[in-house]
Formats: structure tokens, sequence, C-alpha cells
């Protein structure tokens, strides 16, 4: 984590000053439009209230991002990333927590979300910097994982804090570089935040990751391999190659019969990072070390549901009896539960992006959809079984 402390340090001493516009960047800048009606509106997809995919709307009159504190970047968007996350919120998943963080003084009127842009993903340059912005520059190219609060990225700009932002691989195009970042930080969080794992204590630990051909699992093969870790993955057989290819040591299919059953039988692990959810609990902690430290990371956990089910205070408290119950229960057999949540983090994708840029993670693209063909891509990602991101091509970056 020491490399982690040492940019986290970095992009402080780098604060407070305000963009300098040299007069190559001034006519850089000439290539964004500069309309008093540019200004104040924008295209996007919006939804005006909760739904299927009826409820998506094009709109060229979305409200242009405002910097509201020093700090805040506007980022134009060359791509964007769909993830299962958006389309549970445009159903109106987290809701309920979701207002509550917009507006925790609860100042505004019910639905003051809408119109809600969604799309956790962006990859894009920064177009303008708050006063407090040194770190970044007009003109860099950036990515970064949204947090789902915030407008999201199906928008010609989108604003975000610069602690949330990174610059983008080198090696990669604005369309890959979209399928990265909020997988990536949701895994960063779980196995390193959550987990304790870091290239200096990943050698020789053994890791299993139940759904490991989803996004997540396909993006945390990558990183502990590149880490020295020996990781073991669940999955269909017809992802079996693919999973192989992406660096697993050892794949179990899930669809040949109970999977507890060969992973009983193989070695114990250090740490199980759960994307499946439901029964799994019951038979997964089992296949820990005990009394070494073996965690167990489930990124399946009740707690906006509880929220949306039972208003946030009722909510919290029902999630609390319910994580601190299994906390313990396990607890006394020797291995350690935990809730694994995504946290968007500038700092981390400054890590990943060296990984990307050496090598040691791809991008994994299922689709490249165009501006105008939001809900088909919508489609595409709530039908499910995909291999990779579903990308949206925004605007005509240097690819």
């Amino acid at each position: 984590m020491s490399s982690v402390r040492h940019l986290v340090t970095s992009r402080l001493l780098h604060l407070s000053k305000p963009c300098v516009h040299t007069a190559k960047q001034s006519s850089l800048m000439r290539l964004f439009s500069t309309s008093s009606r540019c200004r104040t509106v924008m295209p996007a997809w919006v939804i005006d209230k909760y739904g299927t995919n009826d409820v998506l709307r094009f709109t060229r009159n979305a409200s242009f991002p405002v910097i509201n504190y020093p700090n805040e970047v506007i980022v134009k968007v060359f791509a964007a990333g769909l993830n299962p996350l958006d389309v549970s919120m445009r159903g109106g998943y987290g809701a309920a927590t979701l207002s509550m963080k917009r507006d925790p003084l609860n100042l505004k009127q019910s639905g003051s979300e809408f119109p809600l842009i969604l799309g956790r993903d962006v990859s894009g340059v920064i177009m303008e910097c708050g006063l407090d912005v040194k770190y970044f520059r007009e003109r860099d190219e950036v990515w970064a994982a949204i947090p789902p609060w915030r407008q999201g990225s199906l928008a010609e700009f989108v604003v975000l804090s610069a602690n949330e932002v990174s610059h983008k691989p080198k090696s990669l195009s604005h369309t890959e570089a979209a399928a990265i970042p909020y997988v990536a930080t949701t895994a960063w969080s779980a196995l390193v935040n959550t987990g304790g794992l870091s290239k200096d204590n990943c050698a020789n630990k053994r890791v299993l990751i139940l759904g490991g051909s989803g996004g997540v699992g396909t993006f945390a093969i990558q990183m502990l391999k590149a880490w020295g870790a020996h990781v073991t993955v669940t999955c269909s057989q017809n992802a079996e190659r693919f999973v192989s290819d992406l660096g697993a040591d050892h794949v179990v299919d899930y669809t040949a019969g109970p999977v507890e059953e060969p992973l009983s039988a193989l070695e114990r692990f250090d740490l199980i990072l759960d994307n499946v959810g439901g029964d799994t609990e019951r038979w997964a902690l089992t296949l820990l070390k005990p009394w070494c430290g073996a965690k167990y990371i489930t990124l399946v956990t009740p707690f906006l549901q509880n929220t949306d089910q039972l208003g946030i205070a009722d909510g919290m408290m029902q999630t609390a009896a319910t994580v601190g119950s299994k906390v313990l229960k396990h607890l006394v057999k020797g291995v350690h539960y935990r809730w694994g949540f995504f946290a968007p983090s500038g700092p981390a994708l400054d890590e990943i992006r060296v990984m990307v840029d050496a090598g040691h993670i791809r991008p994994v693209v299922e689709e490249i959809f165009s501006f105008s063909q939001v809900p088909q891509a919508f489609e595409k990602v709530e039908k499910g079984h995909a291999r990779g991101k579903t990308v949206i091509q925004i605007g005509k970056g240097p690819e």
C-alpha cells in the first residue's frame, strides 16, 4: 500500500492552484463549442422516472454540469461504460439511499433526482478545472468510475471530484478505457481495502472467485495474477477457456453439478471473492483456511434492498443486525466474513493505469454501441451472460 500512500500524498501536494491557460492550450480549447447554448445545455440520455427500458429518453436540453466545489473538474465524455448496476438503478434500485446521499438534509422534494443520467464509467478529456485542482490540466485524457449518487456519463459532459479521476492509460483508446474503471475500483475496494491484499503480500495466496466471468471477476483474475496469487474461478462451461486465457489457474464448471463438491476437494483458500451471492454463503466459508486470517468477501449484499423496502433508519438497522450476526457466527469458526462495496478512487485508478500500461491487465469489451443506441445497449446488459463490458461511444476522441 506504500505506492497508494505515495499517490495520495502527491495528489495532496498538487492542490490549490488554478489551471493555467497557455497559448497552445487556448488554441486546443477551440475544439470545444463555446456558444451560450452549449454552455447551458447538452445532449444526454435521461430518465424522468424509474421503470423499464421505456423510461430512457434522449434530450438535447440536459443541464450542463457546473463546478460547485474548487476540487471538481468537468470532463468531456468520449466513451461511457454500462454495468448491471445501471439497469438496476433505471428500475429504482437504491433510490432511497442514493437520494439521501444527494440531499442529506432532505431539503429537496421527492423525485428531485430527475432527470437522472445513468452511466458509471467514463473516459474523456478535462474541459475545465476547479480552482484547487493542480494534479490535472485542461485537455488531459482521463478515466473515472462515477459514484452512483452523481449524474452519470451518458451525456456529453460530466462533473467529478478530482479525487475520483485518474489519467487514462496511454496504451488504451477511450472506448477500451471505458470498460475498466467501475469494475476495477469495485474489485480494488473488495480485495485491497476489505481483503487486505496488495502486490507486496499476494504471492502464493490462494484466492477463489465465485462468478469469475463477469466484469469484476475478469478484472480481479488479471490483477491477482499480476500480483502472483493462485486463482481458482467458478464459471459456466462455455466461459472456461475465456477465464483461463485471462490467467485463471484452475476453473470449476458450476453447471456440471453442485459446485461445492469439486471445490471441497481442493486445498483451502486464503480469500474468497463472491460475485454470486444467494446460497453460496451456506458452504463457501467452509473452503477457507481456519484461524489463518482468511476472509470471505461478498459483493452481493442486502444493504440497498433493505433501505428501499424498510426506509433509511429501519433498513440500516436491519443491515447492521444481519452483517453483525454473520461476522460473529463465522468468527468463532476462525474465518472472517465481510461485505464489499464499490468505492470511487482516483489513486486506485492510478495504480491500475500502471498495470494496464505494463500489459498486466487488458480491457474486456463485449460490444460497442453508438450514442444513439443507448436503449439497445441497456437491453444487451439486461440480458446478462456477457463476457465483457458494453461500451457507448459518445464523442470523437483521439482513438
